[in-house]
């Protein structure tokens, strides 16, 4: 067929093909569009003329209807296209806001407790009238995914990333460290090495890059890591450690250090740290205020890795 064909395509047509994947159902396609049926049937009608391919298998009577595999593949197309229109949008709008309106970061809870209230404060000093809106997740592939839909312009993530329209900048060498039940013989152990780990109940987070990272870390000394809880909570996993049910190996920024019911034993010299970085969409206009909130978050984290170190 001819190229040009291709240039009929109009994003109703996408909007109406993703209504119908989503629905099964044409009717139901309708109504979730604000359209009537037949305009539906017509726009795709119309899509399958240009594409030259039939994109939807219609059943007849109450039967759903479902996407043929050439739908299936223009539809994930259509999500991207769709996404990268929602960006631009974004865009625009950070462009007309300048130093005002809303600066939406993504973040985990180690960062967000330990690093984002300074930060936080020190970037209200310098934009006062920039608002930081937050979005938590435990899973930073999560907010990566949020990055590309243009619906966050910055997120903590951990480093390296795989694969994606992403740019980063190192932040923080979070160092991984053993806690352990105060009284537990391991506390008075000093320095262990991976090894002595073998056949330790150790309490871990649920899967993500940097556990799936860690564990295969520990695998790599030889150690099959025998995990026996698991908590995407940093207080639970502390907790569990200092009831004395595991020790918990995990990054020194998701510690409470002034807890006196357990024990921090370095393991920096053993695995290598988890890094952390500050992610955002290479193809987007990026504001000032998200400039700024990068470089501030660089500061902060240097000073924090300062004290880490006068700390060791």
């Amino acid at each position: 067929m001819e190229p040009d064909r291709w240039l009929g395509v109009e994003l109703r047509h996408f909007a109406a093909l993703e209504a119908v994947a989503h629905t099964a159902s044409f009717g139901r396609a309708a109504a979730r569009l604000g359209y009537t049926q037949s305009a539906v049937s017509q726009q795709i009608q119309t899509l399958e003329r240009i594409v030259g391919q039939k994109l939807i298998t219609r059943p007849g009577g109450p039967k759903a209807v479902s996407l043929t595999e050439p739908g299936e593949v223009l539809l994930r197309h259509s999500h991207a296209i769709m996404a990268r229109l929602a960006a631009a949008q974004a865009d625009l709008s950070a462009l007309a806001d300048g130093t005002f309106g809303t600066l939406r970061v993504g973040t985990f809870q180690s960062v967000g407790s330990r690093i984002l209230p300074l930060l936080i404060r020190h970037f209200h000093e310098k934009l006062p009238d920039v608002r930081v809106q937050l979005v938590e997740a435990h899973n930073d592939e999560d907010l990566l995914a949020l990055i590309e839909r243009g619906e966050l312009e910055l997120a903590f993530t951990t480093l390296p990333l795989e694969q994606g329209p992403f740019e980063t900048v190192q932040v923080l060498a979070d160092p991984y460290v053993l806690v352990v039940e105060a009284a537990s013989p391991l506390a008075r152990s000093g320095r262990l090495s991976v090894r002595d780990l073998a056949g330790v109940p150790l309490i871990a987070f649920h899967s993500c890059r940097s556990q799936r990272a860690l564990e295969g870390a520990v695998q790599a000394h030889g150690v099959q890591p025998e995990i026996v809880f698991r908590s995407d909570d940093n207080g639970t996993v502390q907790g569990l450690a200092a009831a004395g049910h595991g020790c918990a190996l995990v990054p020194l920024l998701t510690v409470d250090t002034s807890d006196e019911s357990v024990r921090v034993i370095d393991m920096t010299s053993q695995l290598p740290p988890r890094l952390i970085g500050v992610a955002w969409h290479r193809d987007r206009y990026r504001s000032a205020a998200a400039r700024a909130f990068v470089e501030l978050a660089r500061d902060q984290c240097a000073e924090l890795q300062r004290a880490t170190l006068s700390a060791a």
